[in-house]
C-alpha cells in the first residue's frame, strides 16, 4: 500500500431511498362489475448500512465516493401487489472505524468486528394501497398513502488503527527501524524527520505461535496536540492501543525531558491516554559502553520512578527478546 493510499478520514453524504406510493387501483374483470379496491402497498426505500471488513486497512476506497444513495421503493400495483423494495447500499469499512454526524460531531457508533453491520440511514416506509381503506361506508376508496421520505445525513468516517502496542516517539527515534526488525512490515526508512507519513502495522511473532500487533505512529513533535507537525493528525490511532511503547534514543540530550514532552502531548490530546500501560525503550543503545549504560541506569531509576524501561538496539539486535517478553507480559496482565 503506497503512502497516498492510506486514507483515515473521509466525509460522505448518504441518503436512504424513499418509500413507494400505494396504489389506488380498482379491480376490473369480465363479469365482475364492481370488484372494489385492490391497490397494493408501496415498497420500502433502500437502507444504507455500514459493514466491518477485516481485510480493509484504509478508507481509500471511499475517498472519491462523496454521495452514496440507496434505491427508492417501487409503487404498489393492482391485485394487491406490493412494490419492490429499494436497493440497499452497503459501505464496507476497516475495523476500528468511528462514524460521526458531521453537523453535531456526535459519535453514532463504532465498527470493531468483522461482519458487524449497522443501519446508518433507514429507508422510508412504503405507502398503504387503497385496499386498506375500504369499509362498509366507503367501498371504493380512491386514495392511497404516499411513501415516506428517506433519511439524509452528512457523516464523517474516521479510522483509528487497531493495534495492541503503539510506538510513540519523536521523528528519528528509530520507530520504523524497530518495526522492521520485530515484524515483517517494511516501512520506509531514511535519515531525516517524518519518513513515516502513515501508521505502519506489523505482527510480532512470539513464543508458542502467539503474536501481537504493533503500530508505528508518525513522529510527534512538541505542540502536536495544537496541530503542529504530523503527529497531531495521527494521535487518534494511539487511542486504541492497549500499551504505549515510548522510544527515546540513547543520544538524546535529556531522556526524561523527551519522555515528559511526549507524555504531555498525549495528555493534552486526550487525558485518558495516561491510563494506558507504558514502557520506555532507550533505542540506539549499541552506542553505549557498559560504564555509560550503568551511569544512565542509575539516573533513570531516579527520574523514571514507577515506569519500566530497558535498553535496546534494533541495528545490533540487542534487548529485543527482553522487549517482546515485557510487552507480552504487559498485554496479558491487562487482559486478565
Amino acid at each position: 500500500m503506497t503512502e497516498g493510499n492510506f486514507v483515515d478520514y473521509v466525509k460522505i453524504y448518504v441518503a436512504s431511498g424513499k418509500g413507494g406510493r400505494g396504489s389506488t387501483h380498482l379491480h376490473r374483470e369480465k363479469f365482475i362489475e364492481k370488484g372494489g379496491p385492490d391497490g397494493g402497498d408501496g415498497g420500502r426505500g433502500g437502507h444504507v448500512f455500514i459493514v466491518g471488513n477485516k481485510n480493509l486497512w484504509t478508507l481509500y476506497h471511499l475517498k472519491f465516493a462523496r454521495h452514496i444513495k440507496a434505491g427508492h421503493g417501487g409503487d404498489g400495483g393492482s391485485s394487491r401487489s406490493t412494490g419492490a423494495d429499494g436497493e440497499d447500499q452497503y459501505i464496507e469499512v476497516p475495523l476500528g472505524t468511528v462514524v460521526r454526524d458531521k453537523e453535531t460531531n456526535e459519535v453514532l457508533f463504532e465498527i470493531t468486528e468483522d461482519g458487524e453491520q449497522k443501519i446508518l440511514a433507514k429507508g422510508g416506509k412504503g405507502g398503504l394501497g387503497n385496499w386498506h381503506f375500504r369499509s362498509s361506508t366507503n367501498q371504493t376508496p380512491r386514495y392511497a398513502q404516499p411513501g415516506l421520505a428517506g433519511e439524509e445525513l452528512d457523516i464523517i468516517l474516521e479510522l483509528k488503527v487497531l493495534a495492541d502496542v503503539g510506538l510513540v516517539g519523536f521523528p528519528n527515534a528509530g520507530k520504523s527501524t524497530l518495526l522492521s526488525v520485530l515484524t515483517s512490515a517494511k516501512p520506509k526508512i531514511a535519515d531525516y524527520p517524518f519518513t513515516t507519513l502513515k501508521p505502519n502495522l506489523g505482527i510480532v511473532a512470539y513464543r508458542d505461535f502467539k503474536s501481537f500487533v504493533i503500530a508505528d505512529i508518525p513522529g510527534i513533535i512538541e505542540g502536536a496536540a495544537e496541530g503542529k507537525g504530523l503527529g497531531h493528525y495521527f494521535l487518534r490511532h494511539i487511542e486504541r492501543n492497549s500499551t504505549l511503547l515510548f522510544l527515546v534514543p540513547a543520544d538524546a540530550e535529556d531522556i526524561k525531558k523527551e519522555y515528559n514532552i511526549l507524555l504531555d502531548e498525549l495528555r493534552r490530546y486526550n487525558p485518558e491516554m495516561l491510563d494506558k500501560d507504558r514502557l520506555v525503550a532507550i533505542s540506539k543503545s549499541d552506542m553505549l559502553d557498559e560504564e555509560l549504560k550503568a551511569e544512565m541506569k542509575a539516573q533513570l531509576d531516579e527520574e523514571l520512578k514507577g515506569v519500566p524501561y530497558l535498553f535496546i538496539s534494533s541495528v545490533a539486535q540487542q534487548g529485543l527478546t527482553e522487549l517482546k517478553d515485557k510487552l507480552w507480559q504487559m498485554l496479558n496482565t491487562e487482559k486478565e
